[in-house]
């Protein structure tokens, strides 16, 4: 997967997990939810985003990288 692919998988999956918490735990959750809403909407803008530094540093590559050679070999 690509650095866009997980950040969407990411940015969805604490969206859901803090709307659940808000409602089930406490309505304070909905501010996390609020953030993880502002920073993508702020990425959209600034083509910047903290989990996108994150990942790119776990060495998950770039839509339109080509795969590598190691990459191709576990994907069969």
């Amino acid at each position: 997967m690509t650095v866009e692919r997980y950040l969407r998988l990411i940015a969805g999956a604490f969206v859901m997990l803090t709307v659940a918490l808000g409602y089930w735990v406490s309505p304070y959750w909905f501010l996390f939810t609020a953030f993880v809403g502002l920073n993508l909407f702020q990425s959209a803008f600034s083509n910047w985003c903290p989990m996108m530094s994150i990942l790119r540093k776990l060495g998950v590559r770039e839509a339109g990288e080509p795969i590598s050679s190691a990459q191709r070999a576990s994907r069969a």
